[in-house]
């Protein structure tokens, strides 16, 4: 998938997505189970097989019909859809500004000590330039 045909991904299929991403080529029962344990809200069976049957469609799943139970597996790379997303709020939100969506994130946001820690880490190593 190219940057150019890149689907954004609804909230439900990105909720989806991250299971598969998790625990890798999975069932609807199971997503549909795990989706429901983490939720806040029960999610019906059907829901969740014609969200995937529509990410197949999409590319964002693929769907293996060998055997009676069908699998689902995700389709997209889960950094690049990351970076994808990310990019696109950042575009939409901030007006293109990392550092405001940071300084937002950092004032809303009690960091742990280990938290700062990494962010200065990577501060560093952007600036070294690595």
């Amino acid at each position: 998938m190219t940057a150019k045909n890149i689907i954004k991904p609804t909230e439900s299929e990105l909720e989806i997505l991250q299971v598969l991403w998790e625990h890798g080529p999975s069932s609807v029962r199971f997503v549909n189970d795990t989706l429901n344990e983490k939720g806040t809200k029960e999610i019906g069976y059907t829901t969740t097989l014609k969200i995937m049957q529509i990410m197949a469609e999409k590319n964002l799943a693929k769907r293996n019909t060998d055997k009676r139970t069908h699998i689902y597996d995700a389709n997209v790379n889960e950094s690049h859809t990351q970076k994808h997303l990310l990019k696109n709020f950042v575009d939409s939100t901030f007006r293109g500004s990392a550092m405001k969506m940071v300084m937002q994130a950092l004032g809303n946001h009690n960091a742990s000590e280990k938290e700062l820690d990494e962010i200065k880490a990577l501060i560093t190593k952007i600036e070294k330039g690595e």
